[in-house]
């Protein structure tokens, strides 16, 4: 409530799901603390936010993921800036969506960085430098998988950064897990994110000279789509039930706004006929895989890149993406609608060209 500036006499909208630690966290608590009203909505809806705002009266509201994006796409309007929005408090807002944002409603955005298990939090400091989470402290690092901090990035004239594969690792707090006591019943889980009494983020990203910390993609084993962070394994596991499939590495890869997209590869089996129409027919009809599970896009592995021990290197698989000029002779397609299309040389550069508007041009070039 301190950075949003909250007083008993603010009106927050809640219109993100109650589980998640965003709205719990940004959207009820201050209200909370402060004695501050709250308006609930039953799910967030780009067409009602504004008509909600203004019936609330509401002056503060929080979001994850792509809301904002959502909002910027419906209709402009010359009044849109006559409400009474007055700070929104959230997270994975690309530095144009912020901006466009602010200036059209005509609302303070805070886009920071941190985690539910409030391990680590960085205060955005984007006007100082574009692009970045904040700078932060010497106990906030970029890593290996074995923990040896990484060089500090290097970027070329137009900001682009020049060396991603030495420089990009997991972003840790060497200080600890601060309040955060590990996960319910997951041993797991636990050894991997409290290794060497650090915090590990599962977050990839990098430094610049200055301690500048910028977000660089979430962990191959995690994604992150719309604000909803979910592991890969249930959707390998289900893809790899297809009858033609014998492996289904999954892993993420960027989303021209915000968070990730669903990646697929597919390992095929000898001999197999694959039916690029009927695969996406049968993969419509399970149950366990929703629309933000289902991949974006799908890659036919002819030569996976492996370990010694033939584990699938996932690192190299999303260091590759939808990049035609990395994939070799894969194929690559992408959902479409209701089904999968091949991915073309146009449809590479059209979304290399949203990555461009929404000043996401690092994430393209990982």
């Amino acid at each position: 409530g301190i950075m949003m500036d909250l007083s008993p006499d603010d009106v927050g909208y809640i219109c993100m799901p109650l589980f998640h630690s965003n709205a719990l966290m940004v959207g009820w608590a201050p209200a909370l603390v402060v004695g501050a009203s709250v308006g609930l909505a039953r799910k967030f809806s780009a067409s009602r936010w504004i008509s909600d705002v203004r019936n609330y009266g509401s002056t503060y509201f929080n979001y994850t993921g792509k809301p904002l994006a959502y909002l910027l796409s419906t209709p402009e309007k010359s009044d849109d800036a006559d409400n009474t929005m007055r700070v929104a408090f959230g997270n994975e807002g690309s530095p144009e969506v912020v901006n466009s944002f602010a200036q059209r409603f005509g609302v303070d955005v805070i886009d920071a960085y941190g985690a539910t298990e409030g391990g680590i939090a960085v205060n955005s400091d984007r006007e100082e430098r574009p692009g970045a989470l904040g700078q932060v402290e010497d106990f906030i690092k970029v890593v290996s998988e074995d923990g040896e901090p990484l060089p500090r990035a290097q970027f070329d004239a137009n900001g682009r950064l020049m060396n991603a594969q030495d420089c990009v690792g997991e972003i840790v707090n060497t200080n600890g897990a601060g309040p955060f006591e590990g996960y319910y019943n997951n041993d797991v889980a636990n050894e991997r994110t409290l290794r060497f009494g650090w915090y590990w983020t599962g977050d990839l990203g990098y430094l610049d000279e200055d301690s500048y910390l910028y977000f660089a993609g979430r962990n191959a084993d995690w994604l992150r789509v719309d604000g909803e962070n979910f592991p890969a394994q249930p959707i390998e596991t289900a893809l790899s039930h297809h009858p033609d499939v014998v492996l289904a590495p999954v892993y993420g890869v960027p989303d021209h706004q915000a968070g990730d997209q669903v990646m697929a590869g597919l390992v095929l089996r000898d001999g197999a006929d694959f039916n690029l129409s009927e695969f996406s027919t049968w993969l419509l009809s399970l149950d366990d895989i929703g629309p933000k599970w289902r991949p974006r896009y799908l890659r036919l592995l002819n030569d996976p890149p492996t370990t010694g021990t033939n584990k699938i290197i996932k690192r190299t698989l999303v260091h590759q993406k939808w990049r035609l000029d990395r994939v070799e002779q894969d194929q690559v397609f992408v959902w479409d609608d209701d089904a999968y299309r091949p991915f073309a040389a146009a449809d590479e550069s059209a979304l290399r060209d949203s990555f461009i508007r929404n000043q996401r041009e690092q994430f393209y070039d990982l």
